[in-house]
């Protein structure tokens, strides 16, 4: 039998692409040269088949307060357009993509293959050559569809400093997502934080690119390695926008980008292997990321080597013409991003489609960038096998029948993050929580809603709103519930106190009078995630200032006068100015959106069941204005020293978390006091249990420039272990340090390793680092580019390795 025999649909035009034999590019070109141009184009577009309500769940909203309207003029046409043209109209010559069939509104398991089989038949029906669409879903705090695990959001992740974790936690939601016919994730999100305010804070990994780096490129690792593609984004800047103002331009330089926007992209392709890259939606000094070749073709394609696909943001191309305005309607904008670098148009076909037919018909497109566009999409398409003879739209959904979307192991991973990732800021005077406590006031708006623990792109967030029947699709206790299981002998009483967002005090009397009346208050505080200022945290949802939402601090500050301990809990997704807060707690704990076992790994915490051992992978402010940014700071912003009147020392600095066992870090050894600037140089400490429980501790090397040819950070995260011991055990934790993890962008904006000293520093946060020595860099100075080294290994001798 030849491959042009085995094809199992009737009709299909038959060819060598359907070979599995051949190599992959033979089977794409051999495909590409019978398409026609319409063909090539179909696969370039992608249908959001189910979503035609005017994308309420993407779309700006009124303020919730009632005090006015977002413009959403610039965005009311984009959305007329979408939704409006019949999946048989948008797949009449193919279709790249369908766009979210489990994510969009909540369908079982079944419901949701069976619709997958529906689509893909009549996509296949349609293609002479019966090519399937690719099949692409949200998955950044699990696989977002009805019923599936709510794991934490991706800002929890950072706190656990864990990349094996991470891995784990992302093959098992790309083996749910591949067990119903999805083939593509829009995660992992690479943003670097830049200013705390900024609503997607609980979407990112924290403000340190290394971190960033690290916990990326194990997520794609973990997600491709179930077959499913990753996609990141936002590529590139989007988190650095004016004001922390979502969809905001971006004031920023290319040495900036380079330094600390763009190395966890490099990384998560180098060092993760990940497929495809989303663009973002800013313009970086003026150049909106859809049509910036330089970005998408000269550093990604050229520089990176990476072969995938770029993708849209939903509606990012027709955004070119509305909102930029640096298109003269969606069919230029179309023009414009395929010229630049952009593959592929999600969710739906406004400015691809005919409107690059017609363009190149006309002989104003080269036909070239279609065909460019459309062997890479194909080449996955080869790879996913879904052009193999055997391919059938039923087979691609075969293991729906076998899948749990949230089983038991998926729900005890997800407590594992979340137990790993809540940050003790102070244990204080009351914490962990004595025995024998006769009632306890539990207070507060998050204290009985478990959707505080979810971020906005958890499917009870994100689109169960517009279903308010159904519940959370999950299950997850609020930690009130947590506390009464946690505590069986305690008296607990609850008061909310007031809600998240309003200025409703009406509930402050009744709440202090519980805690008056009680030994102990715990007090859950924070935020509750929507979308587009339908939350506190979340897409669209940006912060004045860094003040805990509505009233909160009030509360707090009722709580506090009553004389009764309180013990606070911050359930949030960004980190909030908390200097008075601190001030009036008898404990402190910071819980970024730890998911729907959230709950239980807070008590547990709070009991001291559970040993306390995340790091802030973000900064705690002192004052709501007064943000310091983030640790990585040229020496002109860090503390003035009374050039200006405000201090930008953070409250806890980043890398920061304590625990109820204490740790020694002290030894340092360097292997040489100089190394070329081709070399590498090993830095080791001694970290030790010096108290009474086992537990794990985050051992910090950070790095500082001592002269520099532009300025440099005061000091950057370089490499990082955590490390797990038992009472009085001791490891010796080494880095090995190659020179190119020195390298910066230089004046020339060329990457390079510049001779001089460095400082070494070595402790458990950016600033409790009580080993410190020099190395210095010798010899030429030298490019980093392509190649340079991205990782610093670690090796960990001594005692049992529970650490990654």
């Amino acid at each position: 039998m030849t491959a042009l025999d085995r094809t199992p649909a009737a009709g299909r035009v038959l060819g060598p692409w359907l070979d599995p034999a051949l190599p992959v590019a033979e089977r794409v070109e051999a495909l590409l040269q019978e398409l026609t141009l319409e063909e090539k184009v179909a696969q370039l577009g992608s249908r959001w088949v189910g979503n035609d309500m005017r994308h309420e769940e993407e779309a700006p909203a009124p303020d919730p307060d009632g005090t006015g309207t977002h413009n959403v003029a610039p965005m009311q046409d984009v959305f007329a357009a979408s939704g409006t043209v019949p999946l048989g109209e948008a797949a009449r010559h193919g279709l790249g993509h369908l766009t979210r069939v489990f994510g969009s509104v909540p369908v079982t398991v079944a419901e949701g293959a069976a619709e997958v089989v529906r689509l893909q038949r009549e996509v296949v029906g349609l293609s002479r050559f019966g090519i399937p669409a690719l099949v692409h879903e949200e998955c950044l705090t699990g696989f977002t569809t009805y019923g599936a695990t709510v794991y934490p959001a991706a800002i929890a992740w950072a706190a656990t400093f864990d990349p094996e974790l991470v891995e784990r936690m992302a093959a098992a939601i790309g083996r749910d997502m591949r067990a119903v016919g999805a083939h593509q994730g829009l995660s992992p999100v690479l943003d670097v934080v830049r200013d705390y305010r900024w609503g997607r804070v609980e979407e990112t990994m924290g403000e340190d690119p290394y971190l960033v780096s690290m916990l990326g490129a194990a997520y794609v690792r973990g997600l491709e390695s179930a077959g499913v593609i990753a996609t990141l984004k936002h590529f590139a800047g989007y988190s650095a926008a004016r004001a922390a103002r979502n969809h905001g331009p971006v004031p920023m330089g290319r040495r900036e980008l380079m330094d600390m926007i763009l190395p966890p992209f490099e990384a998560a392709i180098t060092l993760g292997g990940a497929r495809s890259v989303m663009n973002s939606y800013s313009d970086v000094d003026g150049v909106p990321a859809a049509v910036d070749s330089w970005l998408l073709t000269g550093l990604l394609r050229e520089e990176w080597g990476f072969t995938g696909t770029v993708v849209s943001d939903y509606w990012a191309v027709p955004f070119l013409a509305t909102m930029h305005q640096v298109a003269a309607d969606p069919a230029d904008a179309g023009a414009q991003a395929l010229t630049a670098g952009v593959d592929v148009e999600l969710p739906d076909t406004l400015g691809f489609g005919r409107n690059l037919v017609e363009r190149v018909r006309a002989g104003e497109l080269p036909e070239s960038l279609i065909d460019r566009a459309a062997r890479r999409l194909l080449t996955q398409k080869v790879q996913l096998g879904l052009l193999d003879p055997g391919w059938t739209p039923e087979g691609s959904v075969a293991g729906a029948q076998d899948v749990e979307l949230d089983s038991a192991a998926n729900r005890a991973l997800a407590r594992e993050l979340a137990e790993r990732s809540i940050v003790l800021l102070d244990a204080g005077t009351a914490l962990p929580l004595r025995a024998g406590l006769g009632r306890v006031a539990v207070v507060g708006p998050c204290a009985d809603d478990p959707r505080t623990f979810m971020g906005c792109y958890a499917f009870p967030n994100h689109v169960l709103p517009r279903h308010p029947g159904l519940g959370l699709g999950v299950e997850a206790p609020s930690l009130l519930d947590a506390l009464r299981a946690e505590l069986p002998g305690t008296e607990i009483v609850y008061e909310p106190g007031c809600a998240v967002q309003g200025g409703d005090r009406t509930g402050f009397a009744a709440a202090a009078e519980a805690a008056r009346g009680a030994d102990l208050c715990v007090a859950v505080v924070g935020d509750l995630a929507g979308l587009f200022g339908q939350g506190t945290s979340g897409e669209g949802c940006d912060a004045e200032d860094l003040r805990l939402p509505g009233v909160q601090a009030d509360l707090l500050a009722e709580l506090f006068a009553t004389g009764t301990p309180v013990v606070v809990v911050v359930v949030s997704g960004r980190p909030y100015a908390l200097g008075e807060v601190h001030a009036g707690a008898a404990g402190l704990v910071q819980a970024f959106m730890p998911g729907e076992e959230g709950a239980g790994a807070i008590a547990g915490i709070l009991s001291g069941r559970v040993q306390p051992g995340g790091k802030l992978p973000v900064q705690i402010p002192r004052h709501p204005g007064g943000q310091p940014g983030t640790y990585l700071q040229p020496p002109l912003g860090a503390d003035s020293k009374g050039i200006s009147n405000l201090d930008p020392t953070p409250l806890f600095p980043f890398g920061h978390g304590r625990s109820y066992t204490t740790f020694d870090v002290g030894d340092l050894r360097v292997s040489a006091a100089e190394v070329p600037t081709d070399g590498e140089f090993t830095v080791s400490v001694r970290v030790a249990n010096t108290g009474g429980r086992a537990g794990d501790e985050v051992v910090q090397l950070y790095l500082h420039d001592v002269l520099a040819q532009v300025t440099r950070p005061v000091k950057q995260l370089t490499g990082f272990a955590r490390v797990r011991l038992e009472p009085g055990e001791s490891r010796r934790v080494s880095f090995l340090v190659h020179t190119d993890r020195t390298a910066f962008t230089g004046r020339d904006l060329r990457r390079v390793v510049e001779p001089g000293d460095i400082e070494v520093l070595v402790g458990t946060s950016a600033a409790d680092l009580p080993c410190r020595g020099v190395v210095r860099l010798t010899g030429p100075l030298r490019a980093a580019g392509t190649g340079r080294r991205l990782v610093t290994p670690v090796e960990m001798r001594g005692g049992t390795d529970a650490g990654s």
